[in-house]
């Protein structure tokens, strides 16, 4: 079996990783024991890169084109699928050993996507600050043109409220958890939804100053750290 191709965003983080949507498909990769590489692009090449292999572009709320990353090339059957839910569903489709949409639970799980997106969207604008810091000088400038489209500039000037938003929608994601009868979302079976979950976990980790990440971390009993611990360890990159 030939390794799958997974691009990713290049920083000056050692290692490089740092954005949780290009996390997503690398977890489900680890997880199903598959083999992979992955080519690095600078932020402000996306667009460039992206059109170079023939990715399928996403839409923005206007319609138009947007080149994104995570892409992933399957050089095994030819694919090559743009977007961390579509890539995760590719996987289990073509490669079924331990699936992340156990149960047929996908509609539920890109539904519990969506909500995460819309709980913990209002409190990012910080940490799309820090982004920028982590960035190369031309990538900074693109990733705070193409993302200020969703998230309105500026950034850095509320953070106390920015903080008390992300904590708020923290504690209303417990109260999902504390509804379940295991360690998962889904009880005691492991799916993408966890994933989900956890690689924003790692954005903030990866991003924020340590006592920044200290603060995410000590929120409702330390729940938020042993999730990224035990997802880091179900999908051996721990």
């Amino acid at each position: 079996m030939q390794p799958l191709v997974l691009y990713d965003i290049v920083s000056k983080l050692p290692g490089n990783n740092w954005s949780s949507n290009p996390a997503k498909p690398r977890f489900v990769l680890s997880y199903k024991d598959l083999p992979f590489v992955t080519l690095w692009v600078e932020y402000s090449d996306i667009p460039i890169a992206m059109k170079a292999i023939g990715a399928k572009p996403n839409k923005r709320p206007d319609g138009s084109d947007v080149y994104t990353v995570p892409v992933l090339s399957d050089p095994n059957t030819g694919a090559l699928i743009t977007d961390s839910l579509e890539i995760a569903s590719y996987l289990d489709k073509t490669y079924p050993e331990k699936l992340v949409f156990p149960n047929n639970s996908e509609p539920l799980i890109r539904a519990f996507d969506s909500a995460i997106s819309s709980l913990l969207r209002p409190a990012v604008k910080f940490i799309y600050a820090r982004c920028t810091e982590i960035l190369s000088p031309a990538s900074a400038e693109f990733f705070t043109k193409a993302r200020s489209v969703y998230v309105p500039l500026p950034w850095d000037v509320s953070r106390d409220a920015d903080w008390e938003l992300l904590e708020k929608g923290y504690n209303t994601l417990y109260e999902s958890y504390q509804k379940t009868d295991g360690k998962w979302i889904m009880g005691d079976t492991f799916s993408h939804a966890d994933i989900i979950v956890a690689c924003d976990l790692l954005w903030y980790k990866r991003v924020l100053e340590e006592d920044e990440w200290a603060r995410v971390s000590s929120w409702n009993g330390g729940k938020w750290a042993q999730i990224l611990a035990d997802v880091e360890k179900e999908c051996k990159l721990a």
